[in-house]
């Protein structure tokens, strides 16, 4: 539900009033597993919105739910009870040919481990979620080579993932889920596999892509370090949100690097 001047309405009744369609809206969500004679609640009666434009990180500890909650998001499952609006579409009700569809037009990924094919250049990995469109190959390029240079690897479109760092791969990573100019960009771990000064280069991308392009991105994370980057944390636990908050002391990513000794003396030391 969302709450406009202490009223409670739908994402649905609010696109009708005029007023902005959130990207995420889940009203009441449940997840139950049905393993052997005892279900498994993995969600309990969950409700949020994301509105566009926000930076929001969902944090919790192992089996709190948040891999079944960004599942949820990601339209890689769907709910036992209640309902998900995905920039407006109702996401639960979908089978699985329409969630992929909708994941293909409306979500972009970026995983811990990368998910980059090792025998194909960056350019081509990127232009990957373009190849199910019907895009003449000559805009699935430019769009590309658009995306590239947005994470700052317009230099390394010919590159195979062996010969890029950690850091590069997911920068390609992070291209190839901008490329299809997605309503929501769904980051799951990104920062795991990476350094501490990798891991601060990849969220400096991601805060730049939502403050000066107006990116929504929800990150998952179980490091409330890497979360403090967001504008606002929310923490799961036992199927529910435990926490909803602003963050009131965000991290700047950009100033954190300007502030860092070079490389070869971060070894040194």
């Amino acid at each position: 539900m969302i709450w406009r001047n202490g009223q409670q309405s739908t994402a649905v009744e609010a696109g009708a009033r005029g007023l902005a369609t959130p990207v995420i809206a889940l009203e009441h969500i449940h997840k139950v597993y049905a393993t052997g004679s005892t279900p498994v609640h993995a969600l309990r009666d969950v409700s949020l919105t994301v509105e566009r434009g926000e930076f929001v990180a969902i944090m919790g500890a192992s089996g709190s739910g948040k891999s079944t909650l960004m599942n949820i998001l990601g339209c890689l499952d769907r709910p036992t009870r209640g309902r998900y609006l995905l920039d407006g579409i109702d996401a639960s009700r979908l089978n699985r040919d329409e969630r992929a569809d909708i994941r293909n037009r409306k979500i972009g990924f970026v995983f811990q481990g990368f998910n980059l094919l090792p025998r194909t250049s960056a350019l081509e990995n990127v232009e990957l979620p373009l190849l199910y469109t019907h895009l003449p190959a000559r805009e699935r390029e430019l769009r590309s080579r658009r995306a590239l240079a947005l994470v700052g690897l317009a230099k390394r479109e010919s590159s195979h993932p062996n010969q890029l760092s950690g850091g590069q791969q997911q920068r390609v990573a992070i291209a190839r889920s901008l490329v299809n100019d997605p309503a929501l960009l769904l980051a799951d771990e990104p920062t795991g596999n990476l350094d501490t000064r990798t891991s601060i280069e990849i969220m400096s991308i991601f805060q730049s892509l939502n403050r000066e392009r107006g990116i929504t991105i929800v990150l998952v994370t179980h490091e409330a370090d890497i979360a403090n980057y967001a504008g606002r944390i929310i923490v799961v636990r036992d199927g529910r949100i435990l926490r909803d908050y602003a963050v009131e002391r965000r991290r700047d990513a950009a100033y954190e690097l300007a502030n860092l000794p070079p490389p070869d003396e971060e070894d040194a030391a």
